[in-house]
C-alpha cells in the first residue's frame, strides 16, 4: 500500500509522466527492469551511423527527417542491455558494423534518465523542428534501442525486396532507380528512390564477389547510359556519402548502394560468416541475461533464476545445459563486467547450472526466452533480482576481456560519461 502510494504521488508530481505524446490518448512509456518493452511500443528511425563507442554499446547516428540530410548533427544512442544488432542478416556486435551504415532503430526512453549513458532529450523532441533546414524527427528522445538493423536484416525480418526498376551509368558510376517492397505485395502504391553507386560498390552472387565492370561486360548492365532492370529482386547495403550538386536533384539527401545481393544464396553466405564472427565474441564476453530471482541459503549459497537475453545463434543456448559448471557474473546497463585485475572470472561466482526451461508462445523481443537455474555455493553482490549478469558454460573459454569492457570495483562507472556527446 506504501508503494502504491508513493507512486500515485510521484505521478501527480512529476509533470513528464502527465506529458502525453504526439499520439493523444497514449501515456509515455519507458522500459522497466525486469521485463521486456513491446516492439509496437517502439518508436522507429534510420540514420547513418557516424560513431561508435563498442565498449559502452553506444554511438551517434545522423538521423533521417524531414530536411537536407548532410546539415543533420550527429544524434547519440545507446543499446539497452537486451539490445538485439543485426548486420547482414545475422548476429552482431556494434564493432562490427563500418561507419556510413545506414540503419534501422527501434528505439526507446531512456529507462533510467539519470544513470543513461547517453544525454537525455525532453520527451517531444521528435517533433520539434530543429531548423536550419534540417526538419522534424532527427533528435528523438527515443534513443535506447531494442533493435538496430542494416538494410538487409531489415528486408529479411519484415519480409521486404528491393525491386530495381532502372540503372543509369557513366564510367563505372550512376544512379539506380528502386523501390522497397514487400515479397508478398499487395502494399499499395510504393515510392520509388534513386541511389547512387560506384566502381566500390561490392555485388554478391552466389559465394563470389563481383563489381560493376563484370556486369557491365556480362551485358547486364550498360556500359553508358539507361536499361531497364525490369523489377529486378534484390537486397541492398546502403549508405551515406557527399555528392556533388547544388542540392536541388537530391545530392544532400540522396542514399548510396553499398552492397547488392542478387540472390540467397549470397546473402545466406554473408550471414554464415558474420553469425561466426559474434559466437566468438559471445563466448569471449559471456552470454548476458538478467536475474529474475534469488533464492537465499545459508552461508553464501544460493539458486539463481536468469533469463538469457535473445538475438543470438540456436547453438549458443544450446550450450547451456542441466549438470554442467558455470560462471555468473554481476555486470550493468552496458554490459560492462564486474571485474578486479584478474579479469571476470576471478571474481565470478562458481557453479552448476541446475535446470534449464524454456517459455512457450510468443517470446518478446530481446529475450531468448530460456530461463536457467544457476547454483554457487558464493554468491556475489551483483547478482540481485532485475538486476544484468554475465553467464559462461564451463565448455566456453576462459578468456580475459581488454579493460574498457569491464568496471574495477565500480558498477556505476562511466568510462567516459556521457558528456563526450557534443551537445549541437
Amino acid at each position: 500500500m506504501l508503494g502504491c502510494s508513493l507512486v500515485a504521488h510521484a505521478t501527480a508530481a512529476n509533470p513528464e509522466r502527465r506529458t502525453k505524446n504526439q499520439e493523444p490518448g497514449t501515456d509515455i512509456f519507458r522500459p522497466e527492469a525486469g521485463k521486456f518493452p513491446p516492439l509496437e511500443k517502439a518508436h522507429t528511425y534510420r540514420g547513418e551511423l557516424v560513431f561508435v563507442d563498442h565498449a559502452n554499446r553506444r554511438g551517434s547516428l545522423r538521423v533521417a527527417g524531414t530536411g537536407k540530410f548532410y546539415r543533420n548533427d550527429p544524434h547519440p544512442f545507446a543499446l539497452l542491455p537486451y539490445g538485439i544488432v543485426r548486420y547482414q542478416g545475422a548476429p552482431a556486435d556494434l564493432r562490427d558494423i563500418p561507419l556510413g551504415t545506414v540503419l534501422h532503430v527501434c528505439g526507446f526512453l531512456p529507462p533510467d534518465p539519470k544513470t543513461s549513458v547517453v544525454p537525455v532529450l525532453p520527451v517531444d523532441s521528435k517533433a520539434k523542428d530543429a531548423g536550419h533546414y534540417r526538419g522534424i524527427g532527427i533528435f528523438p528522445a527515443e534513443n535506447h534501442a531494442l533493435l538496430l538493423e542494416d538494410e538487409p536484416s531489415h528486408c529479411l525480418r519484415v519480409g521486404k525486396t528491393w525491386k530495381l526498376k532502372e540503372v543509369e551509368l557513366n564510367n563505372n558510376k550512376g544512379t539506380i532507380l528502386a523501390s522497397c517492397e514487400l515479397k508478398a505485395g499487395g502494399a499499395g502504391k510504393v515510392d520509388e528512390e534513386k541511389l547512387t553507386f560506384d566502381a566500390g560498390t561490392r555485388i554478391w552472387r552466389g559465394r563470389e564477389r563481383i563489381g560493376i565492370a563484370n556486369l557491365v561486360a556480362e551485358g547486364a548492365w550498360p556500359a553508358s547510359g539507361k536499361k531497364s532492370l525490369n523489377g529486378q529482386s534484390v537486397l541492398l547495403g546502403i549508405t551515406w556519402r557527399p555528392a556533388p550538386g547544388d542540392g536541388l536533384n537530391g545530392a544532400f539527401t540522396q542514399f548510396h548502394v553499398s552492397d547488392i545481393w542478387l540472390d540467397t544464396a549470397a546473402i545466406e553466405n554473408a550471414a554464415q560468416f558474420q553469425t561466426e564472427t559474434h559466437k566468438a565474441f559471445i563466448r569471449s564476453r559471456w552470454m548476458p541475461a538478467w536475474v529474475d530471482a534469488v533464492e537465499y541459503g545459508k552461508f553464501g549459497r544460493a539458486t539463481v533464476t536468469a533469463t538469457l537475453f535473445g538475438g543470438m545463434d540456436p547453438s549458443l543456448y544450446a550450450d547451456f545445459q542441466k549438470d554442467l559448471q558455470a560462471q555468473i557474473n554481476g555486470s550493468e546497463s552496458t554490459l560492462k563486467h564486474a571485474a578486479g585485475h584478474y579479469g571476470p572470472s576471478h571474481v565470478a561466482s562458481n557453479g552448476k547450472i541446475v535446470g534449464v526451461t524454456k517459455a512457450s508462445g510468443a517470446i518478446p523481443l530481446g529475450s531468448s526466452g530460456i530461463q536457467i537455474q544457476f547454483e554457487t555455493d558464493l554468491i556475489i553482490e551483483g547478482i540481485r533480482p532485475t538486476r544484468v549478469v554475465r553467464i559462461r558454460p564451463e565448455s566456453w573459454p576462459k578468456m580475459q576481456v581488454p579493460r574498457e569492457e569491464y568496471d574495477n570495483s565500480n558498477l556505476e562507472e562511466r568510462f567516459p560519461t556521457p558528456a563526450i556527446f557534443p551537445r549541437y
